[in-house]
């Protein structure tokens, strides 16, 4: 019963919010760098190019790759989707789910992100997006499957410039 409520609540509170007040991105494009999957160690690390596009006042999805191609390789090919719950004046604070492909050390498998984030606009420069992230992963690279939680700064997690 109660885990039933942990899933039944925040849906309906995604499907039952308010119109939204926040940065509109509907039909905007926009391209910049994202650090969430594993693939961003210190060591394999490969920030990846981001492109996101708005489907709706409160959807956006996010197109994601990056590879290094040092010695220890890595890479990632990702999807994520992000829907606005708290919608402030100059912020957008979303919950997400992502999933990845990913490559480390030459060993190949996927990751899957949820959880929830923030994208905030400086006043007088509208097209300039600065977001952080917080959540749970499953990574499963080679048949060893690992639950993490993960944390990005406004440095790691992405920087966009809205067309």
């Amino acid at each position: 019963m109660k885990s039933t409520v942990k899933i039944v609540l925040p849906v309906l509170c995604l499907l039952l919010s308010a119109p939204a007040i926040a940065k509109d991105l509907t039909h905007r494009i926009g391209l910049g760098y994202n650090a969430q999957f594993n693939q961003t160690n210190d060591i394999n690390g490969t920030p990846a190019i981001s492109l996101k596009y708005g489907l709706a006042p409160r959807a956006v999805i996010d197109l994601i790759a990056g590879f290094n191609g040092t010695k220890n390789s890595s890479g990632v090919g990702a999807l994520k989707y992000m829907y606005t719950i708290f919608p402030e004046t100059y912020a957008n604070f979303y919950g997400l789910a992502a999933f990845g492909l990913v490559n480390l050390n030459e060993k190949s498998g996927s990751e899957i992100l949820g959880g929830f984030g923030g994208e905030f606009f400086i006043p007088g420069v509208d097209s300039l997006g600065i977001s952080f992230e917080t959540g749970v992963a499953v990574q499963s690279v080679t048949g060893t499957t690992i639950l993490k939680s993960y944390g990005i700064s406004f440095i790691n997690a992405g920087m966009h410039f809205y067309f």
